[in-house]
């Protein structure tokens, strides 16, 4: 299945404990239905000490969050759009806003 979202695109989260909250996607996971986003939905794991991290201890990191509760977030208007697909002049499917009609710029 395709989402309005992507690798790198910028999220404001709509629900959850972190809701209001923006962050840059990292990584879809399509089977799931889950993305993770930078500093969004931060977990702490305790580790045992390895080579990556001799220490071990209490490690932080993200935790995917569903797709349905991350909108995309316009810089430009600071607010967030809906986003979906269109063919432009050329016959290239490429994303745009949905109320504007305006083409993202990739």
């Amino acid at each position: 299945m395709g989402y309005a979202i992507k690798k790198g695109d910028l999220v404001k989260v709509i629900a959850g404990k972190d809701k209001g909250k923006t962050g840059k996607i990292i990584r879809i996971l399509p089977e799931k239905d889950r993305a993770l986003v930078e500093k969004i939905n931060m977990i702490k794991r305790h580790t045992r000490p390895n080579q990556k991290n001799p220490q071990g201890g209490i490690v932080e990191k993200e935790a995917s969050i569903h797709i349905s509760n991350l909108m995309y977030f316009d810089e430009k208007k600071n607010r967030t759009v809906r986003v979906g697909a269109k063919v432009d002049s050329k016959g290239n499917k490429v994303r745009a806003f949905k109320k504007a009609g305006e083409v993202k710029a990739e």
